[in-house]
C-alpha cells in the first residue's frame, strides 16, 4: 500500500466573516481565515507572540453550515487536508497558493459568546427545529 497522506489540525480564530459562493455546476463553497497564535523565546530570551494565517477552504453542506454559523472572532478547531495550486497572475508572474480544505469543524467559541442566531433562519430541514430551539417543541402535537 502506497498511499500518502495530507493532514492539517488547527485551532485559531476567524480573521474574517466567511464568504460563500456557488460554483458553476452549483456546488457550494466558503472561504474563510483562521489566524493561529503561537509563543516562542526570541533571540534576547524575551517572549515573542507570533500569528500564522491560513486560508480555509469549505465545500458542500460544511460551506454552508460555515456560512450560517461562523463570524469574525470565533475560534474553531479545523481539520482538513493542504492543497497548494499554482497559477499565473493578471501580471503574467506564476503564483502560489495554499489552503486548508476543511473535512471537519467544531465550533470553540460558548454559544453565549458567539452572539445572536445563525446569519440565515432555516437551517434544519422542513419541519424540524432548527438547532438549539428548544421553544419550537411547543408545536409538537404528541
Amino acid at each position: 500500500m502506497s498511499r500518502g497522506l495530507s493532514k492539517i489540525q488547527i485551532i485559531g480564530n476567524l480573521g474574517r466573516d466567511p464568504e460563500m459562493r456557488y460554483t458553476p455546476s452549483g456546488a457550494p463553497v466558503t472561504e474563510f481565515s483562521v489566524a493561529v497564535n503561537r509563543r516562542r523565546r526570541g533571540q534576547d530570551g524575551q517572549q515573542v507572540d507570533e500569528t500564522d494565517w491560513f486560508r480555509v477552504v469549505c465545500w458542500s453542506r460544511l460551506a454552508e453550515i460555515s456560512d450560517q454559523y461562523l463570524r469574525r472572532g470565533m475560534r474553531v478547531y479545523v481539520d482538513g487536508r493542504l492543497q497548494i495550486r499554482r497559477y499565473t497572475g493578471n501580471d503574467g508572474q506564476e503564483r502560489t497558493s495554499v489552503e486548508v480544505i476543511a473535512n471537519d469543524l467544531v465550533i470553540l467559541t460558548p454559544r453565549d459568546e458567539a452572539g445572536a442566531a445563525p446569519r440565515e433562519s432555516g437551517g434544519g430541514r422542513q419541519g424540524e427545529p432548527e438547532p438549539g430551539r428548544e421553544d419550537d417543541f411547543d408545536d409538537v402535537p404528541f
